[in-house]
C-alpha cells in the first residue's frame, strides 16, 4: 500500500502563504489522481484541490480555486499545495489523499481515495 506524510504547515497571519507537502512511499502514485482535503473543528472533512494522475488537470473548490495551487512531481513520489493569501477560514487540518484508481482526473468525492496522510495543521490567524 502507499504511505503518505504531509508537511509544511503551521501558523501564518493572514495574507500569508504556505506549501504543504505530501511524500509517498510508493512510485504507483505516478498513476493515481491526488487530493487534499481538509477538516476543520466541528466540520466534516471537505474538498479543496485535486489533480489529474499525469498532472494535466486540477480542480479547486470554489473557496480556494483564485488562491490556491495544487501541483505534483512525480519524479520525486511528492504533491504540493500552495496556499496564498491564507483567510482565517482555512484554518484546518489538511489531509492528502491518492485516489484508488489508476489515471484517474482527479475527483473531488472523498471516497474516490483510497490512502491518507495523517494530517498537518494550518492555522491562519487574524
Amino acid at each position: 500500500q502507499v504511505q503518505l506524510v504531509e508537511s509544511g504547515g503551521g501558523l501564518v497571519q493572514t495574507g500569508g502563504s504556505l506549501r504543504l507537502s505530501c511524500a509517498a512511499s510508493r512510485r504507483t502514485i505516478s498513476y493515481n489522481a491526488m487530493g487534499w482535503f481538509r477538516q476543520a473543528p466541528g466540520k466534516e472533512r471537505e474538498f479543496v484541490a485535486a489533480i489529474s494522475w499525469n498532472g494535466d488537470s486540477t480542480v479547486y473548490a470554489d473557496s480556494v480555486e483564485d488562491r490556491f495551487t495544487i501541483s505534483r512531481d512525480n519524479a520525486k513520489n511528492t504533491a504540493y499545495l500552495q496556499m496564498n493569501s491564507l483567510k482565517p477560514e482555512d484554518t484546518a487540518v489538511y489531509y492528502c489523499a491518492c485516489a484508488t484508481q489508476r489515471y484517474g482526473m482527479g475527483s473531488r468525492r472523498l471516497n474516490n481515495y483510497q490512502y491518507w496522510g495523517q494530517g498537518t495543521q494550518v492555522t491562519v490567524s487574524s
